[in-house]
């Protein structure tokens, strides 16, 4: 059975992208609405999080860029890179931009969930994707633009720009500690129980669709993805600190939100 629902990628893609000038493409598939509130930033806080003037801290949706140095780790490749580039948006939109806020508002650090556009109407998140200065990533509700978003960061890869140019893909094996990743390895198994569906991993890692998230996906195509080799892109969690690991169970998870999180390879 085919995988292809389990995409549900832009229908234009490869060299169409590269071969049309970007800010044609922003405004073709991530169309400023009309009617959005400008706000004033006060600073950029690294590639996808601004603070407002106003006090509020914006997530912006759809986009994960590498971290900056903190909790003892080190800055990421292009963490700077991506900083600096948004605040280049900013500053050339006259330090301020428009928001629409997602169906979800608030993520759990409190921080608004928004799509950003600079003066011109270009979207903030597609801009860097485009330039491979961030991942796509999405979470429902907040998934009005995966498309637009997905079209982007396709023009990066096809490109090599960025943080494709070479992609910091891990086998299950390699995973020595949690946070965003993209993984790479063949399906052993998908069982689906009360927490969900699950796609075991050769190399000691399992992907987990939850409940509440298997809705944005096909169970069929997934239950077809048995023997197949994927990728996936999410936040890996160590089971282990959670102490809640069994003997039988695979120490790393990666959550999977939505369908645009994971791809099947040739």
């Amino acid at each position: 059975m085919s995988t292809a629902p389990l995409l549900k990628k832009a229908s234009l893609a490869g060299a169409f992208f590269v071969s049309v000038f970007w800010g044609g493409l922003a405004q073709a598939f991530c169309p400023l609405p009309s009617g959005l509130p400008t706000v004033k930033v006060q600073h950029v806080v690294d590639g996808d999080t601004l603070k407002l003037s106003d006090g509020r801290s914006v997530r912006l949706i759809g986009i994960n860029t590498p971290e900056l140095a903190h909790h003892g780790r080190t800055t990421e490749p292009f963490a700077e890179a991506a900083r600096r580039r948004l605040q280049a948006l900013v500053k050339q939109s006259g330090g301020q931009v428009s928001l629409q806020v997602g169906r979800e508002a608030r993520d759990h650090y409190g921080r608004t969930l928004a799509h950003g556009y600079d003066s011109s109407g270009q979207n903030l998140e597609a801009s860097l994707l485009a330039e491979g200065l961030g991942y796509l990533v999405a979470v429902a509700p907040n998934t009005a633009l995966v498309v637009c978003q997905q079209a982007a960061e396709q023009l990066a890869r096809t490109a090599r720009l960025g943080l494709w140019a070479k992609p910091a893909v891990q086998t299950p094996a390699q995973i020595t500690q949690g946070g965003f990743a993209l993984v790479t390895g063949r399906v052993l198994d998908v069982q689906r129980n009360r927490g969900g569906v699950w796609l075991e991993l050769e190399g000691g890692l399992v992907l987990q669709v939850a409940v509440k998230s298997q809705a944005q996906f096909d169970w069929p195509s997934l239950l077809a993805l048995t023997g197949r080799q994927i990728q996936a892109r999410g936040w890996v969690i160590d089971r282990a600190k959670r102490g809640s690991l069994k003997a039988s169970q695979a120490r790393w998870m990666l959550p999977l939100t939505h369908a645009a999180m994971l791809e099947v390879l040739p």
